[in-house]
Parts: C-alpha cells; structure tokens; sequence
C-alpha cells in the first residue's frame, strides 16, 4: 500500500524532503548570541576571511618555508615554534565550513547539482564561481576583513567604515543583479 501526504506525495517522498528553514528572526537571535560569546570569551568579533588566509600561507610554508617569513603580507605572522594554524579565527572558519555541512546533512538539503540559470552551463557556471570566489578573497584581504566581519563585528560596534561598507555592498548588489537577472530568468 502506498501511503501519500496531503500534498499527494507518496510517504517514502516524504523521508527525501529538505526540512524548513528555521525562523530567520530566531536564525539572528542565536547569530547574534554568538557574536556576543565571541566579543565575551575571546575579545574579538567573528570573521571568515583570515582563516583561508592563514591556511594558504600554512600551505605556501609548508612548500617553501623561508617564503612566508620575508613576506611583507605573511610575515608577521610567523613566530618560531609556533603554527600558522593556531589562530583563533583559522578554528573558527573551520566550525563554520563543519557546522554548515552538518546543518545541511541534518535537514536533508545536500543535493549534487550546479545552481544556474539558462544562460549559462555547468562549466560556465563553475568557472563564474571560482573567479567570484577569487575576487571577492582578494577583496576581503585587501579591505582586511570579509563582509561577517565587516558587518557583523563592525556593525555591533557600529564603526562608520562597517555601516558605509554594509551600505555599499547593498547597493552594488542591487545595481548588478539589474545586469545579470535575465540569466536567471529566462
């Protein structure tokens, strides 16, 4: 016998569903705890961007070790007898990339696919990917910080270079997706 659900879904369908998105006004209340455990045990906000950093100069050390202590970039984080990877924000990406994977696993939402639009491919789309992804690790580093620790650190100590930066990336988005939103939608 086959069982279905309101919607008319058999039952065996139903074990396959994502579950729902929490409630975004309980998402930021527990975001916002979090950032204020970060503020009270460890002194510093949340942030994303030196964690890859510090994990690209433990790799380029790791290849050419005397490299990374003459850099005027990496530099000063090399201490002798001490990791690149013991920095609080390099664990701190890691529980984010973990939380993130097991999240998704628990509400059934991985599925192996390319998100995209008609306009573009696979192949396409993935290499759109990783340029934005370049970019925008670039961007971070060179403004020295990425948007979770611009806007959320930043913005909880309400910093005027955070809220014009939070501003900005409002606006710029809203200006390219005009570009972009047919290849979306067709």
């Amino acid at each position: 016998m086959n069982r279905t659900n309101p919607e008319g879904l058999p039952s065996a369908d139903l074990d396959n569903q994502p579950l729902p998105y929490w409630n975004p006004y309980v998402a930021g209340l527990l975001l916002g705890a979090t950032l204020l455990a970060s503020f009270l045990v460890l002194g510093a906000g949340l942030g994303a961007s030196a964690g890859p950093a510090r994990m690209g100069a433990f790799l380029e050390q790791c290849i050419l070790p005397g490299h990374v202590a003459k850099s005027d970039y990496f530099g000063h984080w090399v201490e002798e007898g001490k990791s690149l990877l013991n920095y609080y924000l390099v664990f701190m990406f890691a529980g984010v990339f973990f939380g993130g994977l097991f999240s998704a696993i628990l509400g059934r939402r991985i599925r192996p696919g390319v998100e995209r639009g008609k306009a573009f491919g696979a192949s396409s789309r993935l290499l759109l990917a990783l340029c934005g992804g370049v970019l925008v690790g670039f961007a971070s580093r060179l403004a020295n910080g990425c948007t979770s620790g611009q806007a959320l650190s930043g913005g909880a100590m309400l910093l005027n270079g955070s809220l014009a930066f939070m501003l900005s990336v409002f606006a710029g988005g809203y200006l390219a997706a005009w570009f972009v939103r047919r290849q979306w939608n067709d």
